[in-house]
Order: structure tokens, then sequence, then C-alpha cells
């Protein structure tokens, strides 16, 4: 369960979408992406406080939606299919990619999308393939890496300057977070704040 912090996001789920068109008009927006069982889902949660708002599945590839969570004042986080390994046909996962795709350069109100990178392994190759394509694309975007709690300490300063190496970063410019012990959980909520507050 996630460590409580002051001021947890009050978000709410209010639908899902095929196509970035279908989804409701939004003043501001962030977006998820990330490998499947990179911990989208569960980020969301945590930084809600809530443990059921986003569905958890220990199975990749069960987010096959564009799922969209509304804050009070009007600002929204959309949680991504993730790419990757997932149990389902090449044709589906196809539209999967286009329907990430076109959500990511046409979603009017998409201020910024947060990569996820496992914090434990690093970023991978589809990873880094994602992180090229949203540069190539001028889509903002910066890193969060998760599972924070699974690097040991003696190996935690190592892996964060490799993993923003490995990622075209400074170190400074991830965001470290665990959902499950709830560190950086609180600073990365209000960053978020800070980008949908219209």
């Amino acid at each position: 369960m996630a460590t409580r912090f002051p001021v947890p996001l009050q978000f709410r789920f209010v639908t899902s979408a095929k196509r970035h068109i279908d989804l409701p008009e939004s003043p501001c927006e962030v977006a998820l992406v990330g490998r499947s069982n990179v911990g989208k889902s569960s980020l969301i949660n945590a930084l809600a406080n809530r443990r059921q708002l986003a569905k958890v599945s220990n199975t990749p590839g069960r987010t096959q939606l564009l799922n969209l969570f509304e804050l009070p004042g009007g600002g929204t986080v959309v949680d991504l299919p993730g790419y990757g390994y997932a149990a389902v046909p090449g044709r589906e996962k196809a539209g999967w990619q286009a329907m990430i795709e076109h959500y990511l350069l046409e979603r009017e109100p998409l201020e910024l999308v947060f990569v996820l990178v496992d914090g434990e392994i690093g970023p991978t190759k589809l990873d880094v393939q994602m992180l090229t394509w949203l540069r190539e694309n001028g889509v903002p975007h910066t890193v969060v890496a998760t599972k924070l709690d699974k690097v040991k300490p003696s190996k935690l300063a190592t892996r964060k300057r490799d993993l923003a190496k490995g990622c075209e970063l400074d170190p400074g410019d991830v965001f470290w977070v665990s959902a499950a012990k709830g560190d950086g959980i609180e600073h990365l909520a209000r960053h978020v704040t800070t980008l949908l507050t219209p």
C-alpha cells in the first residue's frame, strides 16, 4: 500500500475510448506511457492514494484503451496502453500503436507526457524508441523511473546516473518513485498539479 502524503490528487475515472477524438474536452492534460507492466496503473493509484482507481494486473497488456481521469479543477490524466509484450494478436498491437501515436500527435490539451521507465532495469530498447519518437515529433515529455523500492540503496546512485544517461537526460530531470512505498509520490503529485491548473 502506498504511503499517505498530505494532498493526494483527487482523480475520478471518467471514460475509456479507442480514439482520442472520442475523449471529452479538457483545459489541460498529461499522459502516462510506458512498456507493459511498468506500473502505470499503480502510479495513478498512488497519486490518488486509492487502491482500485485504476485496475492493476500482473498480466502485461491489460490496459487496451485510452483511460481518462479528471481532477476537480478540470485537468485530466490519460493512461495509455502499454507498449511491448502483451498476449494479444499482432494486428491488435498495431492498432494500439496507431491509437497512441494519433493521441500524442493530435490531442490539443496535452501539456506533457510522462514516460515511465522501470527503475530496476533501466530503459529498454522500446523505451529508447519511444523517447526518440517523442523528441523527433516535438512532443513535450519527461521520464518517471518506477519501482524505486526494488533498487538496492548501495546501487541507487549508479542506477540513477545510468538510467538518466540511457534516456539522454540529466539525473536531476528524472522523477524517481515507488508506488508501493510512496517514495517520490508527493513530489510528482505537486508537479502534476502545477501542470493541470488551468
